[in-house]
């Protein structure tokens, strides 16, 4: 699955756009899942030129950080199972997400 359509990539802000924005303000755009697993990734902001997230993810801890796509793309978890995008998650405020 692609994960960062060109929708995607047209409403995610650049890398440090929202640097300056409190996190329980930050907007999440997109959310990824790896099937099969607890794991799963909160998007704030995406690069282009390196194809690279930043967000959070959730998995055995929670921690904020870089991500690369291709990386994701290329993960397979349980039964060889694949990170996929969210189809019904709407961009919303990260402190609404109550994780």
């Amino acid at each position: 699955m692609n994960l960062m359509t060109e929708e995607l990539k047209k409403i995610v802000p650049a890398f440090y756009e929202t640097e300056d924005v409190a996190l329980d303000d930050k907007i999440v755009y997109a959310k990824f899942f790896l099937l099969g697993s607890s794991w799963s990734w909160y998007i704030f902001e995406y690069d282009a030129d390196t194809n690279c997230i930043f967000g959070l993810v959730d998995g055995i801890e929670q921690e904020i950080g870089y991500q690369s796509i291709d990386e994701l793309e290329a993960l397979r978890g349980p039964l060889e199972l694949i990170v996929e995008r969210d189809l019904y998650f709407k961009p919303t405020k990260f402190v609404d997400l109550k994780l």
